[in-house]
């Protein structure tokens, strides 16, 4: 039986300007109403800051595809509306 080998991603932090390679499991999408909501997200392994970065139609499908933890985001905004 063969083996699919995991999936990586390429990432860099914008803090310690480090670039790694992180697998699916290190990573989260959130998915909002619009691109503005959209980003996914992850902890630098080198320095430890908390990165989120926008996420548009592209990297969406890719880290769907890889197997990326997705959070849908719901808008609240006509809740209060009658």
């Amino acid at each position: 039986m063969r083996r699919v080998a995991d999936v990586v991603f390429r990432a860099g932090c914008p803090d310690c300007r480090s670039r790694f390679e992180l697998g699916a499991g290190a990573l989260r999408l959130a998915i909002g109403a619009s691109d503005r909501t959209t980003f996914y997200s992850f902890t630098c392994p080198e320095c430890g800051a908390a990165v989120r970065k926008p996420a548009g139609e592209r990297i969406v499908e890719l880290l769907t595809g890889g197997g990326v933890r997705t959070l849908r985001l719901h808008s609240t905004a006509s809740a209060g509306r009658i």
